[in-house]
C-alpha cells in the first residue's frame, strides 16, 4: 500500500527550480537598485541645482536667501505629493500586483526629471515657469511615494525568511548610488562658467536621467510578480481597500512613520541643504560635491554591512545605533562644518551621513515591509516610508534655511539633526523586532512594549 499523502516528505524544489528563484531573486535585487537610484538621482539633483541656480532662474527679484527658501518649497512640495503616491499606488499594489505598479512608477519618475530639463524659466514664460515646476515636483513625488514601497517589498518577498535585511539594502543602496551619480554629473557641469551653467548647463543632469530610467525599465521589465502576492491573490473574499485596513489600527503606521524620521533628516539636512549652506559660508561648490561623493562611496560600503547585521541581531539594535550617534555628532558635525576646511567638510559629511544615516537607514526596508501583512504591505509600507520623508526631509532644508537667515548661524541645522535622530531613538524602543517574522503570516499590530529579549537583543 502506498503511504498516505500526510507521511509523504515534501519534495525539495529541483536544482533547476532553486538555480531559476535565485536568478529571479538578484533580477529582483538589481531592479530594486536601479529604481531606487533613479529616485534619488532625479530627487537630488533637483536639490542640488535648486540650491545653485533655481532662485535666480524661477524666483527672480527675490532676495538671494527668500528665492533659496522659495526652491526648497517647490523641493517640498515632491515630498508633500509622496503619500498620495504611497496611497495610489499601494493601493494597485495591493489589489493587481507589484510588477505593474513598479513600471509606471519608474516611467513617471524618469519622464518628470526630463521634462524638467526642458522647462522654461521665468524670463521665458513667466509666472508659469514655477508653476510648471511644482506641477513636476509634485508627479515626481507622486511616482516615488509608489517606488520604494513596491521595489522594497519585492526584494523582501522574493528573498525567504533567513536574509531579507541583506538583499534589502540592494533598493537602500539605490540611495547613496543615486547620490554619488547625480552628484559626479553635477559636479562635471558646475564646473562650466557661470553664464554657460545658468544658461543651459542644469538642464544637462536632468536630461540624462533618461539613460538610467531606460535601463531601469529593461531590467524591470524581465522579473516576475511576487510569489507571495501571488499567493493571496487567490483569495479574494475580502472586498476592504488596502488603505482602510491600515487606518482601522493606525498604530503600525504611526510607528513606522516616526522610526524613518531621523534617516530622512540626515539625508536631506546632509545633501541638499548643506550645498546651500556650506556655499553661504565660503566653501566653494567643487568641495561640497566632492564631499558628498565621498560620502555616498562610504554609504554604498556601510548599507549592507548594516542591513546584514540587522539579520543577525536585528533591526531594532542596529537602527538605534545609528540614531544614537547621529544625535551624538550632530553639534560636532556642524563645528567640522563650519570650520571651513574642506578636509574636514569631507570628514563631517562621512560621520553624519555615510555612516550615522547609513546605519538608520540601511535596515529600514526590511523592517517596515516586515510590520505590515501581505494584503496590506504595499500600502502601509509606503504610507509609513513616505510620511517619514514627508516629516523628516521634506520640510527640513526649507525651516533650516528660514532658521539660519534668522540666527545668522548654523546652530538651527544641528538642533534639527538631533531632534529627528532622537525621535527615531525613541520609536525603535516601541517596535517590536521583526527580523524573524514569518512574512506570510506578518502582524497589521504590534504590541505596546518591546519584548525584554528583544531590549538586549
Amino acid at each position: 500500500m502506498p503511504p498516505s499523502p500526510a507521511a509523504s516528505p515534501s519534495p525539495s524544489p529541483s536544482p533547476s527550480l532553486s538555480r531559476e528563484r535565485t536568478r529571479q531573486l538578484r533580477r529582483v535585487a538589481l531592479s530594486g537598485l536601479l529604481g531606487t537610484a533613479v529616485e534619488f538621482y532625479d530627487f537630488l539633483v533637483y536639490g542640488t541645482v535648486a540650491a545653485l541656480v533655481f532662485g535666480e532662474l524661477f524666483f527672480p527679484g527675490a532676495d538671494p536667501a527668500v528665492g533659496t527658501i522659495a526652491a526648497f518649497g517647490t523641493f517640498a512640495a515632491g515630498y508633500v505629493a509622496r503619500p498620495l503616491g504611497g496611497i495610489v499606488f499601494g493601493h494597485f499594489g495591493d489589489r493587481l500586483g507589484r510588477k505593474s505598479m513598479l513600471l509606471l512608477t519608474m516611467g513617471l519618475m524618469g519622464g518628470a526629471s526630463f521634462l524638467i530639463g526642458l522647462l522654461p524659466t521665468y524670463d521665458t514664460v513667466g509666472v508659469w515657469a514655477p508653476v510648471l515646476l511644482i506641477a513636476l515636483r509634485v508627479l515626481q513625488g507622486i511616482a516615488i511615494g509608489g517606488e520604494w514601497g513596491g521595489a522594497t517589498l519585492m526584494v523582501v518577498e522574493h528573498a525567504g525568511e533567513r536574509r531579507r535585511g541583506l538583499w534589502s539594502s540592494f533598493t537602500q543602496m539605490g540611495a547613496p548610488l543615486g547620490s554619488l551619480l547625480s552628484s559626479l554629473v553635477v559636479t562635471f557641469v558646475v564646473a562650466m562658467p557661470r553664464d554657460q551653467f545658468t544658461a543651459w548647463g542644469w538642464r544637462v543632469p536632468f536630461l540624462l536621467s533618461v539613460v538610467l530610467l531606460g535601463v531601469g525599465l529593461f531590467v524591470r521589465l524581465k522579473v516576475v510578480e511576487s510569489p507571495l502576492f501571488a499567493e493571496v491573490k487567490k483569495d479574494r473574499s475580502e472586498a476592504r481597500l488596502p488603505i482602510v485596513d491600515v487606518l482601522r489600527r493606525p498604530r503600525p503606521l504611526l510607528l513606522a512613520c516616526c522610526v524613518g524620521i531621523g534617516a530622512f533628516t540626515a539625508q536631506s539636512l546632509l545633501t541638499s541643504y548643506l550645498i546651500a549652506y556650506a556655499t553661504g559660508i565660503g566653501y566653494a561648490r567643487p568641495q561640497v560635491l566632492t564631499a558628498l561623493t565621498v560620502s555616498a562611496a562610504v554609504a554604498l560600503v556601510v548599507l549592507p554591512c548594516a542591513s546584514a547585521l540587522s539579520d543577525r541581531v536585528g533591526r531594532r539594535p542596529v537602527v538605534l545605533t545609528g540614531a544614537v550617534l547621529s544625535a551624538a555628532t550632530a553639534f560636532p558635525v556642524l563645528a567640522l562644518i563650519d570650520s571651513k576646511s574642506p578636509g574636514a567638510l569631507i570628514l563631517a559629511v562621512v560621520i553624519g551621513h555615510g555612516i550615522a544615516q547609513s546605519a538608520m537607514y540601511g535596515p529600514l526596508g526590511a523592517l517596515l515591509t516586515e510590520m505590515f501583512g501581505t494584503r496590506v504591505r504595499y500600502t502601509g509600507a509606503s504610507l509609513g516610508y513616505q510620511g517619514a520623508t514627508l516629516i523628516g526631509a521634506g520640510f527640513s532644508p526649507m525651516i533650516a534655511g528660514s532658521l539660519v537667515a534668522g540666527s545668522g548661524n548654523g546652530t538651527p541645522v544641528a538642533l534639527l539633526l538631533c531632534g529627528g535622530s532622537l525621535i527615531t531613538a525613541l520609536t525603535v524602543w516601541f517596535v517590536r523586532e521583526t527580523s524573524r517574522t514569518s512574512l506570510s503570516g506578518a502582524p497589521t499590530e504590534l504590541p505596546t512594549t518591546p519584548r525584554p529579549e528583544e531590549i538586549t537583543a
